[in-house]
């Protein structure tokens, strides 16, 4: 194996982080989510850029949407389903999916195979952001460098 260096990385020695920061009941949710922050450990600042791994019979997130946030996935593995409000789109290996920030139209994607599939997962880190879950009691909010969760009422959990 190859040892690099910076500005170069291979992503397999990324630590990967299970899961999610949802409170419960939402994070068992996406318990099957395994990602690898490569933008992280290459320093950037300005967007994110995530390998992430979808284990069968997962999903990415809870449907949701950004208010300033772009975000872009680019699938490499596997098939993934993705739902937002134009219905479900089976995506493969090659396809892509973008979501402009402030569009009011809640998306995450869902393995809904017996393999695990795998993509890259890009946004911008405006300060600000905020997350809408259409179908969630849940409220997010951008709180450098982590978010503060709430219900919608502004309780916080």
């Amino acid at each position: 194996m190859t040892h690099l260096k910076l500005p170069a990385i291979d992503p397999r020695v990324v630590p990967a982080v299970r899961g999610s920061n949802y409170p419960e009941p939402y994070a068992s949710r996406v318990a099957g989510r395994v990602k690898r922050r490569i933008g992280e450990a290459l320093g950037l600042r300005n967007f994110g850029v995530n390998l992430v791994l979808l284990e069968p019979r997962s999903c990415s997130a809870l449907r949701h949407w950004h208010t300033r946030q772009d975000e872009f996935i680019y699938v490499l593995e596997g098939e993934l389903v993705l739902v937002s409000g134009a219905g479900e789109q089976v995506l493969g290996s090659g396809m892509a999916a973008g979501f402009p920030a402030g569009q009011t139209d809640g998306h995450h994607l869902m393995n809904r195979t017996d393999l695990p599939a795998v993509y890259l997962e890009v946004g911008d880190r405006l300060p600000g952001d905020a997350v809408v879950y259409p179908d969630d009691d849940l409220a997010a909010k951008s709180k450098s460098p982590a978010w503060t969760f709430t219900r919608k009422n502004g309780v916080e959990y």
